[in-house]
């Protein structure tokens, strides 16, 4: 490693020192400081994180042999630093009254930041490995973080037990990888199958291929490996619900698009019929389970399990040609950036229910047009967005990642992707019934909302509108972001 390196892992290095600086105050200041002050230091960090990716703008370079700064890694770590801002805005008035120990809460969303952007920046197997872990322990302790709560402690363990196998599997992947290349390298593991016969590299990369895809599938909750989220999304606490559902998911699509295409895509016929099968499982189940849901949170578990499966058309219908306007994965990171802002938004919404009433039922919705007109709007706006409904920014999503669909000629995975959006807008607009058109219960107060639940709200509701009014920077950026990795598909 040379020293110049650091000014590559400066986004990295603030997260790490932020976190560091707030478990700090928070071990020698009151409690009450620490409620006050500490969110404002953590989203201070989260800001000179974003500064510290101006430096490696524009750059490719291997960074301590296992890491690479390029385009496509710093899309993702903007992201999470984005998501994980969201999430910290939506913790602080959530868990007033829920814990004492909210200064660590902080400082962990810093650490699960910090292992997003070691994830996405990972170019080696043992490298990918460890930040995924770093990130799944992170996310455990999250998931399980109020330890009074029956229902946290129960999405914890189920998310611990789900995510070790899954890392198991993985891990077990990527030593067949390892056995048949001698390199743990994904440039190396890609030089060294192509040097295998076509007959002998089937062989070599199927099993590998759906043993990564658990490990990856865990992260990105696709089907068959999406078990532990309905569960584990109802019982969390509803801000890591929604750094779940989101910047979690994301980094689980940014790894599989990276190990798949840099080391794996001398294999692509074989993993886009892969993928094509996960994406039709995924997002079938997941509409289908959602549509019985009475459960606001849980119902929105299974909308995220099937917007996972709208996003893997992407990576199936990826063609290697940058030139394109539909690409493939131009098309992922344009709905992964649209569903950050969408999602955290809508969970947003319920946060401040949950806050006023203590329950996320679908019932608590009735007349929230009366009781909360602003709430109702934008929790409307959020439903259109998820749905696809334009002018929004899952309209442009969607658009890009079904044109890429159309553009490989895939019209089966088409057809059944237009079906799952109509089943997807029934229960999304079922919500929207609720709120509009069933009476409130007979002395229900009208609903107020915390200062940073409103910030939060804010930024949501206007990104998901100007990404689907004015979508031209993110098309481009999302572009450029993958340009290199397409040409590693030639």
């Amino acid at each position: 490693m040379k020293s110049t390196d650091l000014i590559y892992l400066l986004p990295e290095l603030i997260l790490l020192l932020t976190a560091v600086v707030v478990f700090a105050l928070d071990l020698i200041g009151s409690k009450k400081i620490a409620k006050a002050w500490l969110p404002y230091v953590a989203l201070a960090g989260l800001g000179l994180a974003l500064l510290g990716m101006i430096p490696s703008i524009g750059k490719t370079q291997i960074v301590a042999t296992m890491l690479v700064v390029d385009p496509f890694a710093l899309f993702f770590k903007a992201l999470a630093v984005f998501g994980v801002a969201l999430v910290i805005l939506t913790a602080m008035p959530y868990l007033r009254g829920r814990t004492p120990y909210s200064g660590e809460f902080y400082a962990l969303l810093l650490i699960v930041g910090l292992a997003v952007c070691l994830a996405v920046s990972a170019v080696n197997l043992i490298m990918i490995y460890l930040a995924m872990e770093f990130l799944s322990i992170t996310s455990y302790v999250l998931a399980g973080y109020l330890r009074q709560d029956r229902k946290s402690g129960e999405a914890a363990v189920k998310y611990f037990l789900y995510g070790a196998t899954a890392s198991a599997v993985m891990l077990y992947g990527m030593s067949l990888l390892f056995g048949a290349t001698g390199t743990t390298g994904l440039a190396g593991i890609r030089l060294a199958l192509a040097g295998k016969p076509p007959s002998e590299l089937v062989w070599l990369t199927m099993p590998a291929l759906i043993l990564l895809l658990a490990g990856f599938g865990f992260k990105a909750s696709l089907v068959p490996f999406h078990q532990w989220a309905p569960d584990t999304y109802e019982g969390a606490p509803t801000p890591i619900t929604a750094f779940l559902s989101t910047v979690s998911k994301a980094t689980g699509f940014a790894i599989l698009i990276r190990v798949f295409i840099v080391a794996l895509g001398l294999a692509q016929s074989q993993w886009i019929a892969l993928l094509v099968a996960v994406s039709v499982l995924t997002m079938t189940l997941g509409n289908l389970a959602a549509l019985r849901q009475t459960n606001v949170k849980r119902l929105l578990a299974y909308s995220s399990i099937a917007q996972a499966g709208y996003i893997l058309i992407g990576v199936a219908a990826v063609l290697a040609d940058p030139a394109r306007v539909f690409t493939g994965l131009n098309g992922v990171l344009i709905y992964l950036f649209a569903y950050l802002f969408t999602n955290i938004g809508a969970f947003a919404v319920v946060i401040a229910i949950e806050v006023f009433t203590g329950r996320v039922e679908l019932q608590e919705y009735s007349g929230l047009v009366r009781r909360a007109p602003g709430l109702a709007g934008l929790l409307t706006i959020f439903l259109l967005s998820l749905a696809g409904i334009p002018p929004t920014g899952g309209f442009i999503g969607k658009f890009f990642v079904f044109g890429a669909a159309v553009q490989s000629q895939m019209w089966i995975l088409l057809a059944i992707a237009a079906v799952n959006s109509v089943v997807a807008a029934f229960y999304y607009l079922n919500i929207v019934r609720y709120m509009f058109f069933v009476p409130a219960e007979d002395g229900a107060e009208r609903v107020k909302v915390a200062v940073p639940l409103q910030v939060a709200l804010g930024v949501t509701a206007l990104m998901t509108i100007l990404l689907g009014i004015v979508p031209g920077p993110l098309i481009a950026w999302a572009s450029e972001s993958t340009r290199a990795l397409l040409l590693a598909l030639r």
